[in-house]
Parts: structure tokens; C-alpha cells; sequence
């Protein structure tokens, strides 16, 4: 059984991600926490457009809010770890899977051509063995 199943949280991530738009947002606060108009200024996009964007990537909790000073209006975002994380750690997983059953297919597909697990068969006989398509009688 895998490590980390697949979970709600994990599909909210892949849905969040799968806009362009967010992904942008995702790549200028992982360099450093931003207002919405900031990122609206670098994304080339109208405020309401980001609003949109960074409301979605809360909802997926990938981004947090942060209202900081005196002025309520101020907030900025910052990207939260965690969901990342189990996402890093959910691809990991499926990863190795896919890596052991590629293994496990090249040894089949070795042992059916002859070969050693490791390498080419001892016989150079067995090789040149190959029979050729006989043609048609006349």
C-alpha cells in the first residue's frame, strides 16, 4: 500500500495549480511574500484578475494572508509549505512505483531476449539463433 494516498487536499492542489495564472503567482511568492497589486504589476494583469487567482489559492490553502501594520486594507501573501509538501511527498510515491515497475518490466523483457539481468547473454550463439522469415514457395 502507498505511503501517502491520494487525498481531497492533494486534487484541491492540482486543480489550483492547473491554471497558468496561479502558477505564476506561486513562482513570485516563492521568492518573497507580495501584496496583490504587486503581483498584479509583475503578472501583467488586472487587480480583480489576481484577486481571483489568490482567492482560488486560498481556498486551496497554497497561499496565506497576512494583514499586517496599521492599515487593514494592507494584506500580503505568502506561500504556506504543507500543501506543497504532501504534494512533493504523493508524486515521491508514485514515482518510486512507476520506477519499480519499469524494473520489473526491463528484467521480463531481458529474461524473455536471454539476456542476464545484468547484461547480455553468456552465449553469442544464442543471438545469431534468430530465424529469418522464410519466403513463399513457389
Amino acid at each position: 500500500m502507498p505511503k501517502a494516498a491520494a487525498t481531497p487536499a492533494i486534487d484541491d492542489t492540482l486543480i489550483a495549480l492547473a491554471d497558468p495564472m496561479r502558477r505564476g503567482i506561486v513562482e513570485l511568492l516563492k521568492v518573497q511574500p507580495r501584496r496583490a497589486g504587486e503581483i498584479a504589476t509583475l503578472l501583467d494583469a488586472s487587480p480583480p484578475l489576481v484577486s481571483k487567482h489568490l482567492k482560488v489559492l486560498r481556498g486551496s490553502a497554497l497561499v496565506e494572508e497576512d494583514r499586517t501594520g496599521d492599515d487593514a486594507r494592507v494584506r500580503v501573501y505568502r506561500l504556506r509549505p504543507q500543501r506543497l509538501e504532501e504534494l512533493r511527498d504523493w508524486l515521491s510515491d508514485v514515482g518510486a512505483f512507476w520506477n519499480d515497475q519499469l524494473a520489473s518490466f526491463k528484467a521480463a523483457a531481458d529474461a524473455a531476449a536471454g539476456k542476464a539481468p545484468d547484461g547480455p547473454s553468456d552465449s553469442p550463439r544464442k543471438a545469431r539463433r534468430t530465424r529469418r522469415p522464410s519466403s513463399p514457395r513457389k
